[in-house]
């Protein structure tokens, strides 16, 4: 004899299926997002003065070429640019070297949620596209007003005031926006680890293509030997 249930539709299991294919379209659909994130190179800056393939702000036309990373809330990117700042553009005024400069972001975390390297770094590119005259002034500039670790940072009204000293307006939207912000991010993972290091680290520097330790940089008003 059958029962009164027979013949009845058992919805709480067509609900329990429905919610499962949910639930795993959800897991697909994620799993795509974060290998697409993952991916995602970002933006690139399209400027004459950057190099596609690298990433590099390039200034000058030397022979050889000298590639720093730097991260403008690094201390010691502030004191290299002191030190072998003036050393570096004469090299690229006698014809030595193309100097190479690639703004990157390990220290997003020491800026109090602002990710000041990134905002920094996209600023910069922001400057090099639209002058790549004005990019090495910017960098100067910024490292001048060099903001202590553990503080926020410039403000984007600051880093725009710096660019606009430095002869470049009319760049808000791509400073406000972050427009390279991923593109400096994966740039960031493209990073070479100095001989010795655990990982990367700024500054980094490259001579010639080669990676050297910082212990390895010569005195100041030595810089030059670094190319003999």
């Amino acid at each position: 004899m059958a029962t009164a249930a027979t013949g009845k539709t058992n919805w709480f299991a067509i609900w329990v299926s429905t919610a499962v294919v949910v639930v795993v379209a959800l897991i697909i659909g994620l799993v795509v997002w974060m290998n697409n994130a993952a991916t995602d190179p970002g933006t690139p800056p399209t400027g004459s003065g950057i190099e596609q393939e690298t990433g590099a702000i390039v200034v000058g036309e030397g022979s050889q070429t000298l590639d720093t990373y730097i991260d403008f809330m690094c201390p010691i990117c502030g004191q290299f640019e002191t030190t072998y700042g003036p050393e570096m553009l004469d090299l690229v005024a006698d014809g030595t070297i193309t100097y190479r400069i690639h703004p990157i972001s390990i220290l997003d975390r020491a800026s109090q949620g602002t990710e000041y390297s990134t905002r920094a770094a996209n600023a910069m590119y922001c400057v090099a596209e639209a002058d790549p005259d004005a990019a090495v002034p910017f960098m100067q500039a910024m490292f001048e007003q060099q903001p202590a670790e553990q503080t926020a940072g410039l403000t984007d009204e600051q880093i725009l005031q710096i660019a606009a000293d430095a002869g470049v307006t009319d760049i808000d939207s791509c400073v406000a926006d972050r427009t390279y912000g991923s593109y400096v991010e994966s740039m960031t993972k493209e990073t070479p680890i100095q001989p010795g290091a655990a990982g990367i680290g700024t500054p980094t520097i490259a001579v010639n293509g080669e990676t050297i330790s910082n212990s390895t940089i010569p005195a100041r008003g030595s810089f030059a030997t670094l190319f003999d």
